[in-house]
């Protein structure tokens, strides 16, 4: 699964990075968590791309409150175009979601060890996104979610699971609205190969969402077995 990830890329950078007219004006976050506001890259009305806040955990338009529930953070990728809560937003409403990394913690006896998941190339990737829009009554809620899929060689040693991280090739072919039969958007939702990134352990400061900071992706060194 994805449960926390970084958006620390200024607006500038994002905005070339994912062909944005306008740069986004955004404040560097190093420990997003489920319930907070992420930001994403989405086809506006008019066809051009442009920036968005999401709140993290999908709402789906049916649903008759606005409680996201942790469950919909993530869609697995084997199974996002039958969910009823993820099924036509993976026909209609696909996002990017720009990440500078992720966390993610692997079990090592009766504690858990975070670890720090970056681009190996320092330039911000991006996450298969879905976002969603529910209104009632004249409240308005626009969410998000994460897909993920089997983990990569990389990975696999500290979880079997981690989000769909788009090759930049493909983005725009993500993002296109013309494009709503599942199984032309399947070969997509695939481990991105292992020298795409890097990894390293972190301290556990990163468990607390209240925690904030560049520090939180500083390096540490493990015991010794």
């Amino acid at each position: 699964m994805c449960g926390r990830f970084i958006q620390c890329a200024s607006g500038a950078v994002l905005a070339a990075r994912f062909q944005l007219a306008t740069p986004p004006d955004l404040v560097p976050r190093y420990n997003v968590a489920p319930s907070q506001p992420i930001d994403a890259v989405r086809i506006a009305g008019d066809g051009r791309r442009e920036g968005v806040t999401l709140r993290w955990g999908l709402v789906p338009a049916w649903a008759s409150e606005p409680q996201a529930a942790y469950s919909t953070i993530n869609a697995r990728a084997e199974t996002v175009a039958e969910k009823p809560a993820f099924r036509q937003a993976f026909r209609r409403r696909r996002c990017l979601i720009p990440a500078d990394g992720f966390y993610e913690w692997r079990k090592v006896d009766a504690r858990k060890q975070p670890y720090c998941i970056a681009p190996a190339d320092g330039q911000p990737f991006a996450f298969a996104g879905l976002w969603e829009r529910w209104e009632r009554d004249g409240r308005v809620l626009e969410s998000g979610t994460i897909l993920v899929t089997q983990a990569n060689a990389l990975l696999a040693s500290i979880h079997d699971r981690m989000p769909v991280i788009l090759d930049p090739a493909d983005e725009a072919r993500w993002l296109d609205p013309a494009l709503t039969d599942p199984a032309a958007l399947r070969p997509l939702l695939v481990p991105c190969p292992p020298e795409r990134l890097r990894l390293w352990p972190v301290s556990p400061a990163v468990n607390h969402p209240r925690h904030e900071g560049p520090d939180l992706m500083a390096p540490v060194t493990l015991p010794a077995d």
